[in-house]
């Protein structure tokens, strides 16, 4: 995926969730910050950012900000992106799901009790319900998710997994937003539960998968897949 109008700047501050102040050719300038995750380790004053520009009528703000350099290692923070990676991988074949040839794609499907982010259809009549959660929490090469409880995200890797249970082909894929990581382990010291749901989803026969980003200011694009570690 690509973003347009892109403008690099300095992180200043993060008054609430959802903007940032930033230094952008010498104007300090307002942006909406697209994750209400904490981005603590991330959003540091003084830290590289990239912006994009878009200043349309309507809009609280004309940026946003979408990638942080931390030390060297770009990280994408927008929410939004990892479906939107997820879909256009799914549709010409950068993502590959075990022994399914991936033929439709659709978004926002109600299942259960949750409304899950895929449904993707195979060329033989099958189905893969599929969720997808953005990782942006690395330490060391080692990311983790989620960097702040989500019962949201405790909820669908449950719905998963019952339906697994009854049959279903499923998946959760984490898409990690930064590149040169060497494994994923779910983030237990923030919320052990999650943790205990990927095992048991795992048991039921939930296909997990983390794959890691290539980033830069401008483009992110899928690469090679990490191993998931659980307890």
């Amino acid at each position: 995926m690509y973003y347009q109008n892109v403008r690099e700047g300095l992180f200043l501050r993060r008054p609430n969730r959802f903007i940032a102040h930033c230094l952008v050719e010498g104007e300090e300038v307002i942006a909406h910050v697209p994750n209400t995750g904490r981005c603590g380790e991330l959003l540091i004053p003084g830290r590289r950012v990239w912006l994009t520009w878009h200043p349309e009528p309507g809009r609280k703000t004309h940026y946003t900000l979408v990638t942080v350099d931390k030390d060297g290692l770009l990280v994408n923070i927008d929410s939004q992106a990892p479906n939107r990676i997820v879909a256009e991988s799914l549709e010409n074949g950068a993502l590959e799901l075990p022994e399914r040839k991936i033929v439709s794609v659709r978004r926002e499907v109600t299942f259960g009790e949750s409304r899950l982010d895929f449904v993707a259809g195979d060329a033989d009549g099958g189905r893969t319900l599929l969720e997808v959660k953005g990782v942006t929490l690395e330490e060391g090469g080692l990311c983790r998710f989620p960097d702040a409880p989500t019962l949201r995200g405790l909820r669908h890797v449950r719905e998963l997994t019952r339906a697994a249970e009854k049959g279903e082909q499923c998946a959760v894929v984490f898409v990690i937003q930064m590149e040169g990581m060497r494994e994923f382990r779910p983030n237990d010291d923030t919320q052990p539960e999650f943790g205990k749901a990927l095992a048991e989803a795992r048991k039921a026969g939930v296909l997990l998968l983390a794959q890691q980003c290539h980033v830069t200011p401008e483009k992110v694009t899928l690469a090679k897949r990490v191993p998931i570690v659980l307890q």
